[in-house]
């Protein structure tokens, strides 16, 4: 049995750890007026989607990617090129195609000839994929030879290409779209590249009172423009905030609670695990977890990771970290549906009680 982590550090809500400088909590508070405004920058052209900007933000401050899933027309592409405006960084859109090639998307090498000399030489002619941020349109609908091109790229954030290695802009962020309708001629993402997001993003119908004001913006005209609150190098400093916020070990015994129980391995775990999932969440998930939360946290002007901030990324951090089994896909269960048993059946009073090996 692996013994149960300490119940200790517990932070209050409302004062600042003693471990946090005044010039961290200062940023802190900044945070959170920047979250706010780029929020209502942001209200300007995308009407509701709240958790969605949330929740892209939160991996951006998070140094991650993000993976939004959602029917066509329901303004992923407009989110991601208001996001880039309203951040003023650069912004680059590929659209995946089945015969779109690698070299399309990183760059390729070209032959120049120097005028005075005469010699040829190779030079490189970057791709698309240097930028501060790059929208994925429909990244499911090229070849996994295409995809696995990115894989580096999200992961080192570098590409090597002819025995040299050209770094990518900081802050680099990738942002991919996937069409869940119309699987046909597509290629899903493989569960290697699928953990290379860091979230992974549901965009779902808006409300009738928000279609209703979509409609009514669009019919009258009323399209406004963004101005920028943001910066790169702002973004960097949110990024190094986001590593220096603390985590009880409350919190982190809640977050390591959740994971470990969604594995169908550990004989005693939750009998719905070992009956509708093939397998669970890694410890990329746990530090997903984590990391998330303490971005959110930082973006509501708080100054520690709370339960509920884990809570709140439970849904995005998980869901493509779990896979369901047949029996489970037969009875219309999800890996959302498993992540909302998990919450429901592990209290963080009780986290470190459950019978987890």
């Amino acid at each position: 049995m692996v013994p149960d982590p300490p119940f200790t550090n517990r932070f209050s809500a409302e004062e600042p750890p003693l471990s946090q400088s005044e010039e961290e909590i200062e940023a802190i508070q900044r945070c959170e007026q920047e979250f706010n405004d780029v929020r209502d920058e942001l209200a300007k052209v995308i009407v509701g989607q709240n958790e969605v900007v949330e929740q892209v933000l939160v991996a951006m401050f998070a140094r991650g990617h993000a993976l939004l899933e959602g029917v066509p027309g329901l303004a992923k592409t407009l989110l991601v090129s208001s996001l880039a405006k309203t951040l003023a960084l650069s912004f680059k859109r590929i659209q995946f195609t089945p015969d779109l090639m690698p070299s399309d998307v990183t760059g390729t090498e070209i032959i120049q000839e120097d005028l005075e000399t005469g010699k040829r030489h190779f030079e490189f002619l970057a791709g698309p994929l240097f930028a501060n941020l790059l929208l994925a349109d429909e990244i499911n609908r090229t070849p996994p030879k295409t995809q696995a091109a990115m894989l580096e790229a999200m992961q080192e954030r570098q590409i090597s290409i002819g025995g040299k290695t050209h770094a990518l802009p900081d802050p680099f962020f990738v942002l991919a779209t996937q069409n869940p309708l119309e699987q046909e001629g597509t290629y899903p993402l493989p569960e290697a590249q699928l953990d290379r997001f860091l979230l992974y993003i549901r965009v779902n119908y808006p409300s009738g009172s928000e279609e209703w004001e979509i409609a009514r913006r669009v019919s009258n005209g009323q399209m406004s423009e963004i101005v920028p609150q943001l910066n790169a190098e702002k973004i960097l400093k949110f990024q190094q905030l986001v590593q220096s916020v603390p985590v009880s070990d409350q919190v982190l015994g809640y977050a390591w609670s959740l994971v470990r129980s969604s594995r169908p391995q550990n004989e005693k775990t939750f009998d719905f695990i070992q009956q509708w999932v093939r397998w669970g969440a890694g410890p990329r998930g746990l530090l997903a977890l984590l990391t998330c939360a303490k971005a959110r946290a930082i973006l509501y002007g708080r100054y520690h990771a709370s339960v509920g901030d884990i809570q709140a990324v439970a849904y995005p951090a998980l869901r493509h970290r779990i896979a369901t089994n047949f029996a489970a896909q037969a009875h219309q269960i999800d890996s959302d549906k498993i992540i909302e048993m998990l919450l429901e059946a592990i209290s963080p009073e009780q986290a470190f009680e459950q019978p987890i090996e």
